[in-house]
């Protein structure tokens, strides 16, 4: 983790949690008397949790449907506040979208930052709109992704509250109110997370869980990239001539040919070019994904633009492989052509640092403690972008700790009701445990 300008715990420093494991243990192997009251509380909040559940999966919140996610968001505000939480919605219209919700309760000590988000991909114009239970599973847009998780942050610290122990340190609570197609910029759209972030020494993301044996240390990042390709407009009859050269489609299909002879196989890196347009004539609006082409068969293509993505597990990674592509668009171009590359900055890499492995140690010593088994980290190649990586430049941070499921963003997304306690428990403890470090001098 940054160094912080106020006095912290050893462990919340470069090493990470490392400092501390390695001059005492990180926890005991057993429950203690105020953890063993958190987990018989949480044990007992699967009906109240499931009622919540049902009652904010029930209103649309699509990211689109503003409305609809500040209306979740005053569902989630008021138990906050019932909780003793300061609250404050961050408005967003500046960037077209609903705004974000968070809750401190100014506690002392180190500081968790627990990031959800209201909004789902299931805007108010689609089928799937309502929480059905069918036994001990439930669907619903967001039961999932990640209202589930939403309710496993609140219910948590609900039983450190019950328990008299939820003072004892610090809680932001970040639900984020356009997770699913954030706002651009991002500057302006994140800007309130990662100044959470900078104040905090931890920071838990409840996205859905892959397994209930795995969770997150870290994730790719998602930048986006155009290739604008320009070439000699004239008669086909003299294509590859001295005066014409080889035309832009040409040196398109070279550069991305070479994109994929160079760059293919490094581990964690991808490219994808989503949309290619070239032809004489050619409008293309990138922020629309969409445009207009004209070409002939007679006619040297002038044009080509190419707009694709970019994913990387650390920003070291990224800027080689933007140099990389910069250097095969703008070297050794065929004759009469030439290509510039730009980029647009998404959601930056979470790297797996020691810190988050430490963190992930005590959340498997956790699950361990409590009868669970142990927790593993999850291929970072299997999960996209999320929330949590706009803070991990900032602090240790955890993620996939939210609710077990499957088949988010599908009309079939589903929630294992059974695992509900177990998850409010874990996470219990896991924060209550994170509270209690200490520096050692």
């Amino acid at each position: 983790m940054k160094f912080k300008k106020r006095v912290l715990p050893h462990f919340f420093v470069r090493l990470g949690f490392w400092g501390l494991i390695s001059v005492m243990p990180l926890v005991s192997a057993e429950l203690t008397a105020v953890e063993s009251r958190l987990a018989e509380i949480a044990k007992q909040q699967k009906a109240p949790a499931i009622a919540l559940l049902e009652q904010v999966v029930n209103i649309n919140s699509g990211t689109m449907n503003h409305a609809g996610v500040k209306q979740v968001a005053d569902v989630f505000d008021q138990e906050f506040k019932a909780l003793g939480f300061e609250t404050r919605w961050h408005d967003m219209s500046e960037v077209d979208r609903a705004g974000h919700l968070f809750a401190d309760n100014g506690g002392p000590g180190v500081c968790q930052l627990l990031i959800g988000h209201l909004d789902t991909v299931f805007e108010a114009s689609s089928a799937f709109q309502k929480f059905v239970r069918r036994g001990d599973t439930a669907t619903g847009p967001g039961v999932s992704d990640m209202k589930g998780g939403d309710v496993v942050i609140l219910y948590a610290l609900k039983a450190l509250k019950a328990a008299g122990v939820l003072d004892e340190g610090r809680y932001i609570v970040a639900l984020i109110g356009d997770e699913e197609k954030s706002g651009s910029p991002k500057s302006i759209s994140r800007s309130h997370l990662i100044d959470a972030a900078k104040s905090c020494d931890v920071g838990l993301g409840f996205e859905y869980a892959t397994s209930l044996n795995a969770a997150t240390v870290a994730r790719r990042g998602s930048s986006g990239w155009l290739l604008t390709v320009t070439g000699e407009r004239a008669h086909s009859s003299v294509i590859f001539s001295e005066a014409v050269g080889s035309g832009a489609i040409f040196e398109a299909a070279r550069i991305l040919t070479r994109f994929h002879e160079q760059l293919t196989g490094e581990q964690y890196l991808t490219f994808n070019p989503g949309v290619i347009a070239g032809g004489t004539e050619v409008d293309y609006e990138a922020s629309l994904n969409a445009g207009r082409v004209f070409g002939k068969s007679n006619v040297v293509a002038q044009s080509v633009v190419v707009q694709g993505g970019l994913r990387t597990l650390s920003r070291e990674q990224e800027a080689r492989a933007r140099a990389a592509m910069r250097a095969i668009a703008t070297q050794n171009n065929l004759p009469k052509t030439s290509a510039e590359m730009t980029f647009t900055d998404g959601y930056p890499a979470m790297a797996p640092t020691d810190g988050n492995q430490a963190l992930l140690a005590l959340l498997s010593q956790t699950s361990q403690d409590l009868g669970y088994g142990p927790v593993s980290a999850f291929d970072p190649g299997k999960r996209g972008a999320a929330d949590i990586s706009f803070v991990a430049d900032y602090v240790d941070a955890l993620d996939g700790i939210g609710i077990e499921g499957k088949g988010a963003h599908a009309l079939n997304e589903e929630i294992d009701l059974n695992t509900l306690p177990m998850l409010i428990e874990r996470a219990a403890v896991l924060m209550y445990r994170i509270s209690q470090q200490r520096p050692l001098n």
